[in-house]
């Protein structure tokens, strides 16, 4: 890309310009309308609204490295406020959809955001009820919702007329600002999502959008000949590091954040890659295991028949060798019967998927790839702009999350096997957290991952838990519950989540929650279609059908790491009721806190029962 032009990007915008330049009539983006008609969005377009955008927020005083928030779920207009933001030289500060009205209120306060773009009316009815404690904020800019008659709350439309007519008055102003801009300049804050503590914000320059759009364009992760879905959370890392990606790749991109839609705008876009978090691949793996089982008979023997082939054929895949003779043929018959259904839910076109932000455990990716869909699991962390390790269409291996990215350094401390990482990724540090950068930056610029990994003979990285989240029994032995987490939601597609529990207690323990959808299709086999969640919580079939399952995970431990008691919580995990992120990780602490009875509970008498 870069070889086309005088100079290399020398930032975010820098690397729009020259797709606009390059590419101007090419397809972008692709975007539901309010009549759920899908329009399309081409590079000049793309570049002429972003302009209007940037000095919409030049007209109301944003300077370089000023920080503009964003208030809202995945759309088109996520997508061009970012890209405005970015080209007046502001710095987008990321906040999600969930939030409450108090937590927008810190990031807002913590970031000095002058300007926070949001959804809707609604979303402006937060920043209203925290307006007094923002003296600072000048603006709120609503996509799709109504003006204030004070001027505090403005349209999306507003702002772009007031940006076309300042532009015309000195056409020189918006050019000057984007050159302006250096590799070392303040482009993203990201809030992390708090699994413990107060959030804290991660400064990450334009320098490191560069490199991630580079390395990934490098890695044919992403092409111009790909169809990209986008629904991923842009107030998340991940999300964000695709949309610089596809800039750079000139890859065409469907955007629409809504997850209930997933499945149906799937069918519709027809992807060829897509990006995802590991609940969604758990998700449909229970569906389509649960429903086999539903239907029984034949049906469920012709289906395990197919998995039983598509392992095998898995397995030679995974050392680079293709299937002949009498496997191959039975791999046609168990493509037809079955894998090839199971990819039509996906549109039929994906050449694989992009998994991140949580551990996929390697019998999910083995299951998949024996179905003929195949999953790379990548590695980074909202410090490192999200992608840092990601395994390669031809160079993979489950288990892991892949080779470095050209450029990134790694270093596993010989103490711990604590995961250290350097390189042009690596944020500048944390946002007015002067003492927690020097804990998690090094002197000479290594990043603290606090993740526990080693390398396997063809140097991908294998992340075995994080360092904070080690359980150390009174035994002296450590367990890693995440491993044990996502084997036992593989072995039980009826679960929904996991969190094991044993810090300094003599034997691990387990609390579980059980999948809303999957649960019932199982209660009606059970002549238990009557029951509410909470009453199947209790119900002993259940208890047995998940005690079958630890059995067989325990099958497989050393007996210091098995699960001696367990326990189904009433209901399942949600961002809504707090148990999860944003992002879908589990808060582990807020867990074990709000069912710390339970947890008591299992160890009375414990040193008699063992």
């Amino acid at each position: 890309m870069t070889a086309m032009h005088d100079r290399t990007p020398r930032s975010v915008p820098d690397i729009l310009h020259f797709r606009v330049e390059d590419t101007p009539d090419d397809d972008a983006f692709y975007y539901p309308d309010p009549n759920e008609s899908w329009q399309t969005l081409k590079w000049n377009h793309v570049g002429t609204r972003a302009r209007a955008i940037a000095m919409g927020l030049h007209s109301l005083g944003i300077d370089i490295e000023d920080r503009c928030s964003i208030l809202g779920i995945t759309s088109i207009d996520w997508v061009m406020a970012d890209l405005g933001i970015l080209c007046a030289g502001g710095a987008t500060t990321t906040i999600y959809p969930s939030n409450t009205p108090e937590e927008c209120r810190y990031i807002l306060s913590d970031s000095m955001s002058r300007v926070v773009f949001v959804d809707n009316d609604e979303q402006a009815a937060k920043m209203l009820k925290v307006r007094d404690q923002l003296p600072h904020l000048k603006k709120v800019v609503v996509f799709n919702g109504t003006p204030s008659t004070d001027g505090w709350i403005i349209t999306m439309q507003d702002l772009e007329t007031q940006g076309r007519a300042l532009d015309e008055q000195d056409e020189t102003v918006y050019q000057a600002r984007v050159d302006s801009l250096t590799p070392q300049h303040l482009a993203t804050l990201i809030y992390t999502s708090g699994t413990t503590g107060t959030p804290k914000g991660v400064e990450l320059t334009h320098d490191c959008w560069l490199y991630e759009a580079e390395v990934v364009a490098q890695a044919d992760v992403l092409t111009p000949d790909d169809k990209h879905f986008l629904w991923l959370p842009l107030s998340h890392v991940f999300g964000k590091v695709l949309i610089v990606g596809v800039i750079y790749a000139n890859t065409p991109t469907a955007i629409d954040g809504r997850v209930p839609r997933i499945i149906e705008n799937l069918s519709i876009v027809r992807p060829t890659i897509m990006a995802a978090a590991p609940r969604i691949f758990e998700k449909v793996y229970n569906k389509v295991v649960t429903g086999a089982q539903d239907k029984g008979g034949v049906t469920l023997k012709i289906f395990r028949w197919s998995v039983g082939v598509g392992k095998k054929v898995s397995a030679l895949r995974q050392q680079g060798k293709e299937p002949t003779g009498l496997l191959a043929l039975k791999n046609r018959i168990a493509d037809r019967l079955v894998f090839s259904k199971l990819r039509e839910r996906f549109g039929g076109r994906v050449r694989f998927f992009i998994s991140g932000s949580a551990p996929l455990s390697r019998e999910m990716a083995e299951f998949f790839h024996a179905c003929g869909i195949l999953i790379l699991e990548g590695y980074g962390l909202t410090e490192s702009s999200a992608a840092s390790f990601v395994n390669l269409p031809d160079n993979y291996a489950f288990g892991t999350v892949g080779p470095a990215l050209v450029g990134t350094e790694l270093k596993i401390m010989p103490e711990d096997g604590e995961i250290l990482i350097r390189g042009r990724g690596v944020m500048r540090g944390y946002h007015n957290l002067p003492d927690v950068t020097a804990e998690t930056l090094t002197q000479d610029g290594w990043l603290r991952t606090g993740d526990i990994g080693e390398l396997d003979p063809a140097g991908r990285l294998r992340i075995t838990d994080r360092k904070k989240a080690l359980i150390k029994t009174s035994g002296g032995k450590y367990v890693a519950p995440s491993h044990l987490e996502s084997t036992l939601k593989a072995l039980c597609p009826y679960l929904s989540q996991v969190v094991v529990h044993g810090n300094n207690r003599n034997f691990c323990t387990a609390l579980v929650t059980m999948d809303p959808e999957t649960i019932v299709l199982w209660a009606k086999d059970n002549g238990l279609s009557t029951q509410s969640y909470e009453q199947l919580a209790r119900e002993p079939l259940v208890q047995d059908m998940i005690q079958t399952a630890i059995d067989q995970l325990n099958a497989d431990l050393p007996r210091y790491s098995t699960l001696k008691k367990f326990a189904v919580l009433p209901a399942d995990f949600t961002v809504e009721t707090g148990e999860l992120t944003a992002s879908l990780k589990v808060k582990r602490k807020v867990v074990e806190t709000q069912y710390q009875a339970i947890l008591e509970g299992f160890y009375v008498d414990a040193i008699k029962s063992v």
